[in-house]
């Protein structure tokens, strides 16, 4: 009994003299790979910030030894593999509902003074602020939970696909974090990185942030009437054309409507040409003259296609978020909330 029993521990011990250097030797190289001071792309970017922005290296070596990869933000990020998940009648109720009305009508109220302001000064509807507003945090109540200095140096570094695009916002964030005071790691975010209520990117946040509390700085965490003013004044730089209809639904009749889908949601032909087209729409409110607007597809899988016309400034709020599916919803939500508000 006692040869077996030291049998099993010989057997043990050399199990263990095995697994050990093993775990030693894969256990470095994993954390190598994903530390970001030790990869040449990180280098380089942090001497571009060094060399263009004043940046000590040594603190953004310190920043990026801190910053953690998040294969959750990878996942979130790709684009779905099928198109068949794309779905207007799914992604519609998400966020015109009864919930987002009530709440909706609730924030106008409580910041109608702010609200008849940015009306005046941008010349963009209250509706369409708050809508923005509610379908990117639900008024402000879902702001995101990720560190944004983790989620922009993920996307920078480890998405390929769109790794330009996030070095320049991470670029901007630690400017913006600079002029701020504010500690990088302690701003929380989307996981694509856009900040505070109205939901910025960090270089929308530099550029179109304002301070429209009077309080002397533009704080799109914290404070709802910053987050309006913000809105309305990045629609307003983007184009947004105040008193003009944003789009008509539209049904087809003899048109290829794959062809006009095809050429995108930039108006680019006149409404008129469109009517040639075969593209039937109701133009209420009636537009100028010579009005341009885009044939848009709001598909469902095994459902027939939803179509509008979508003019210049539905256009303007696919710049906040690139998506026609984004900006129809923005306009059906606001035109509840009119509704909701006429009625009270």
């Amino acid at each position: 009994m006692k040869r077996f029993i030291s049998h099993i521990g010989l057997v043990i011990a050399a199990l263990l003299s095995v697994a050990a250097p093993a775990a030693a030797q894969t256990s470095p190289s994993a954390v190598d790979r994903y530390s970001y001071p030790n990869r040449p792309e990180v280098r380089e970017f942090i001497a571009d910030m060094a060399a263009r922005h004043g940046f000590a290296e040594k603190e953004l070596l310190g920043l990026f030894g801190k910053a953690k990869r998040q294969p959750e933000i990878l996942s979130a990020i790709r684009p779905p593999v099928s198109p068949r998940t794309r779905s207007w009648l799914n992604y519609r109720p998400i966020f015109v509902n009864d919930r987002h009305i009530a709440e909706g009508v609730r924030f106008i109220g409580k910041h109608a003074e702010a609200l008849l302001r940015a009306e005046q000064a941008y010349g963009v509807p209250k509706e369409i602020i708050v809508a923005i507003i509610g379908v990117e945090t639900f008024y402000g109540q879902n702001m995101g939970k990720w560190r944004v200095a983790d989620a922009l140096a993920t996307l920078a570094f480890d998405y390929p696909p769109r790794a330009e695009y996030f070095r320049s916002e991470l670029e901007a964030f630690l400017l913006f974090t600079r002029e701020a005071k504010l500690d990088p790691f302690e701003v929380r975010g989307s996981y694509a990185g856009a900040i505070g209520i109205p939901q910025f990117m960090p270089n929308s946040y530099r550029r179109w942030a304002v301070d429209f509390d009077g309080d002397g700085v533009a704080l799109l965490r914290s404070s709802p009437v910053d987050a309006i003013g913000s809105v309305a004044n990045f629609l307003k730089s983007h184009g947004w054309v105040a008193g003009e209809p944003i789009a008509y639904p539209a049904t087809i009749r003899q048109a290829d409507a794959a062809a006009l889908v095809a050429e995108g949601i930039k108006p680019a032909r006149t409404l008129e040409d469109l009517a040639a087209a075969g593209i039937a729409f109701v133009a209420d409110p009636a537009p100028r003259p010579g009005t341009l607007g885009a044939l848009i597809d709001l598909v469902t899988p095994d459902y027939p296609t939803e179509y509008r016309v979508g003019l210049e400034n539905f256009y303007v709020i696919t710049r906040y978020n690139r998506s026609s599916f984004y900006a129809a919803a923005v306009t059906d939500l606001a035109q509840s909330l009119r509704q909701a508000m006429a009625v009270r």
